[in-house]
């Protein structure tokens, strides 16, 4: 919650200076700068560039301040590393009271420095000074009694800390540490964590650009990096394509006979709305483990959208247009050619972009299943084992990745299809 309330000041505080600084800057007075802008006119609306810029690096300077990097100077508190010391009064069988002082190392195991254990004086009386070490995030139970003189006797128990009183299941907070006594009268010590997230949870920034290095240099489980997203690639393309091939026919056929759409409507809108994943334990029944299964998969992911975009883009040509070819003598097979393709194409572009995310998002789920090699392979295999880095690695490239086919869809549909929207 903490950091999605700093996101939305980032954003408020942004949105405002850019406006600010663009209303200072001279308005250029041309055909653009007069022309006026109807609301929901998606024509007038272009992305702000500051504003991607500006998001990017809100992101990150919120990873990397919560998670302690390097790369920033500004963080959130962090975790409480070092020693501190709190006082405890106990009680013996016999009625009597003695204070002793415990010492607790607070350290961090990710640096790889784990402190020697101290050594403390232990003073007089039953109670004697007592030392524990903690690792960050965690608690550690400090068993006071097994230390000092009588604690294993019966009667025995620990009434105050630094002069407070404490009893069994109740807690209370001293310096850098919150200390609860557990229902047998055992003293668990938990240090503050502050905000920064534990690097099981979020490691830095640096963390994953060293395993993204060690990856590229090394390799994972005996394939290099290119393989594995290689694979992936290669396998979204296939399932893509194939289901583009199957779609776009099938998608025509529904959009210009009545026969072919009522046959297929109900499969079709049956198909559409199930998830990808709900077909997996089918798809390896009826196809196995091997790549036939994985490309079936992203076959069917693909299927239903690109029928659905060519149908649509089929209804969607202007009754008109076909009446003025007719008017000019034009065949069915001319009224086709270059009537009803050429405006259905902008439809079926955006449903081509739409079916590449949704497998490029499938393969994951395609390659949990006995994959050899594959960028879902490498999350998968790295959740595992708690390797978080890896796996937001695996992450950021897949993003990026499908980030750029979606840019090459864009760049080709308005080479191939330059009279969208008009």
């Amino acid at each position: 919650m903490t950091i999605l309330i700093i996101y939305i000041l980032i954003f408020i505080a942004a949105f405002y200076l850019v406006k600010i600084v663009s209303s200072m800057r001279a308005v250029k007075d041309d055909f653009t700068s007069l022309k006026t802008v109807t609301f929901g006119d998606e024509s007038a609306v272009s992305p702000n560039r500051a504003a991607s810029i500006i998001s990017v690096i809100a992101i990150f300077a919120i990873w990397a301040a919560f998670t302690g990097s390097k790369y920033i100077p500004v963080h959130v508190p962090g975790p409480f590393i070092g020693e501190l010391s709190f006082e405890y009064t106990a009680m013996n069988a016999l009625g009597q009271t003695d204070d002793a002082e415990v010492t607790v190392t607070v350290y961090d195991v990710q640096s790889g420095d784990i402190p020697d254990k101290l050594e403390v004086d232990p003073g007089s009386g039953f109670a004697l000074n007592d030392t524990a070490q903690i690792i960050t995030y965690r608690s550690g139970l400090v068993k006071v009694q097994k230390n000092d003189v009588g604690g294993k006797e019966k009667g025995y128990k620990v009434i105050a800390i630094n002069g407070q009183e404490i009893s069994p299941s109740t807690e209370l907070f001293i310096d850098n540490a919150r200390i609860y006594m557990t229902a047998k009268g055992t003293l668990s010590v938990k240090p503050e964590q502050g905000w920064q997230m534990q690097p099981v949870w979020l490691p830095a920034p640096e963390a994953v650009g060293s395993r993204l290095l060690k990856v590229y240099n090394e390799g994972f489980k005996n394939f290099t990096l290119f393989e594995h997203l290689g694979w992936s690639l290669l396998r979204v393309v296939v399932g893509f394509v194939a289901g583009a091939i199957v779609g776009i026919p099938l998608g025509y056929a529904m959009g210009l006979s009545g026969w072919f759409r009522g046959w297929f409507d109900p499969i079709v809108e049956f198909m559409r709305p199930v998830p990808p994943l709900a077909l997996i334990p089918l798809v390896i029944i009826w196809f196995g483990i091997g790549e036939q299964g994985k490309i079936i998969l992203l076959f069917l992911a693909s299927l239903w959208i690109m029928t659905i975009s060519a149908r649509a883009g089929v209804s969607g040509v202007k009754i008109s247009k076909i009446h003025a070819a007719y008017s000019l003598g034009a065949s069915k097979w001319q009224i086709m050619r270059l009537v009803i393709v050429p405006n259905s194409l902008p439809e079926i572009f955006t449903g081509a972009r739409v079916s590449m995310g949704v497998c490029w998002g499938t393969v994951v789920a395609a390659e949990l299943v006995a994959a050899q090699k594959g960028a879902g392979m490498m999350i998968i295999n790295a959740s595992k084992f708690q390797m978080t880095d890896l796996v937001i690695m695996g992450i950021v490239l897949i993003g990026v990745i499908g980030y750029a086919i979606d840019i090459l869809m864009r760049i080709s549909e308005n080479y191939l299809v330059p009279w969208k929207g008009k």
